[in-house]
């Protein structure tokens, strides 16, 4: 098994007639994802290399089925492309683009909680099922069918995690970016629940940041909910005080959401920190002896 998207995934594009769109539909169709359709409102009846585009979502699920879509569009829409998959019944919503309002998420954020639906991001790297379905931007050739749930606010240090990971013969059973801005569909928590039932993941990986208070309550929830072994990362740790980093969401406040607090939450609830982004795979090796 595995968490949230599997071979039977059928996925959209809203916004594949943008360069990045295009790029990004072909290789997740490259990869094996069921890349059926795509939306770009105005061009509806034309097709990218055979993937058929439609005016809106609603025609396309109608058409196609499908469950699931990947956002392209410019920030200043990815609000309303958002609204839109929702209100059209998709399930799972991947929110790949950078520099969305946050005044937009908050707008979006309380009418997707209270849909079916699950949005990943905005600014995010999307999520992968290894060997099954690839929804974003991720190098999927460096993922392996296996047993870490990777969930992370950094889409290169995702990617890096998976790295070590197939390396150590681990491989992945689902790969979640998160996205780094203040408000983002899914937290830690979410996740953690969906992975804690999985057959599949035997073992969790989560990546965060400074700034914000998700890794102190992810490692709460961890504490008192998870069973399986858990490792983590803290990137930033090293960061000038004072300094702007380049994710939005890594703001330290009034003190709070450093990484020295993040850092004794975690192992607090019993999860091994790697102390360099080189010793995370070797960290979930680490938990897993530990279990």
């Amino acid at each position: 098994m595995s968490i949230l998207v599997d071979k039977n995934t059928k996925v959209i594009c809203q916004g594949i007639t943008g360069n990045a769109g295009t790029f990004h539909a072909l290789g997740c169709r490259e990869y094996g994802t069921q890349m059926v359709g795509g939306v770009t409102p105005g061009k509806g009846g034309q097709n990218v290399e055979g993937i058929p585009v439609f005016d809106t979502v609603e025609e396309a699920v109608h058409s196609t089925g499908a469950n699931a879509t990947m956002i392209f569009v410019p920030p200043p829409f990815t609000a309303d492309a958002i609204l839109e998959a929702v209100d059209a019944g998709i399930k799972i919503i991947a929110a790949i683009t950078e520099g969305v309002p946050v005044l937009d998420m908050v707008r979006v954020y309380e009418k997707v909680k209270a849909s079916g639906s699950i949005l990943i991001g905005p600014n995010c790297p999307g999520l992968i099922t290894p060997g099954e379905c690839k929804i974003g931007i991720m190098p999927g050739y460096i993922h392996q069918p296996g047993k870490v749930g990777v969930m992370s606010r950094s889409g290169t240090l995702t990617y890096e995690s998976v790295w070590q990971t197939s390396n150590l013969g681990l491989g992945q059973s689902t790969c979640v970016g998160l996205g780094g801005d203040p408000i983002v569909g899914t937290s830690f928590i979410d996740l953690l629940k969906l992975y804690q039932e999985d057959d599949q993941t035997e073992a969790i990986l989560m990546i965060g940041e400074i700034g914000g208070s998700a890794e102190e309550e992810a490692a709460a929830f961890a504490k008192e909910h998870v069973t399986k072994p858990m490792a983590a990362f803290i990137a930033g740790r090293t960061a000038p005080p004072g300094k702007r980093m380049g994710h939005a969401g890594a703001i330290i406040s009034g003190g709070k959401g450093t990484a020295t607090e993040k850092v004794a939450a975690l192992e607090d609830a019993g999860i091994v920190v790697a102390p360099t982004p080189a010793d995370m795979g070797a960290a979930v090796v680490e938990a897993m002896k530990k279990h």
